[in-house]
């Protein structure tokens, strides 16, 4: 089966992948992504993506700046929200993120799940607004060759290699609160 992944890595990658799939499209030409150990990064990539903390607040004291949200895509069924969308700084607008994420709603207080539905503020900003009670596990980490659709996104080039991880969150109660793909864009 030819799906456009490259199959080095885990055999769950599909699974893993499935956020970024949902922005694709089911059934859709997928990215084409690699599995990677994370000692591929250079220094900086390395040190965004190989940790276990949320991205928002590790982007915002990397750039200096308060990081916005712009959602590219949406759908939900149930108490579940699949979304795409770009990470910028709010300081020049520069993204510096493009992610995937399916979150489980009904893990977070109200208030929370109000704030994740409008689509204004980072899923990451607002785990740390509410304190809600999680931990971060990456589980993969890739590169990607980039298409013209999330080039445009990231301000890259089509073909342009860029990388990423696949991240869990799990609620401090164990459940899975969010299966995550982040993309960064090439650093200066």
């Amino acid at each position: 089966m030819n799906n456009g992944l490259q199959n080095e890595g885990p055999r769950e990658d599909e699974d893993i992948l499935a956020p970024i799939i949902f922005f694709y499209g089911i059934g859709s030409t997928r990215p084409r992504v690699t599995f990677v150990e994370p000692e591929a990064f250079a220094d900086q990539e390395r040190s965004l993506l190989v940790h276990e903390q949320d991205m928002t607040p590790r982007l915002r004291d990397f750039h200096g700046s308060e990081i916005d949200l712009d959602v590219a895509a949406r759908a939900r069924i149930g108490n579940y929200l699949v979304r795409a969308s770009v990470l910028h700084r709010r300081s020049d607008g520069m993204p510096v993120e493009f992610g995937a994420i399916g979150i489980h709603l009904d893990l977070l207080p109200e208030e929370a799940q109000k704030l994740v539905l409008e689509g204004r503020v980072p899923f990451g900003a607002i785990l740390e607004q509410y304190q809600v009670p999680h931990s971060s596990h990456p589980r993969g980490y890739f590169r990607i060759s980039v298409d013209q659709r999330l080039a445009d996104l990231l301000g890259a080039t089509s073909g342009q290699m860029l990388y990423g991880r696949c991240n869990e969150l799990r609620h401090g109660s164990g459940r899975v609160l969010a299966d995550v793909v982040e993309v960064l864009p090439r650093l200066p």
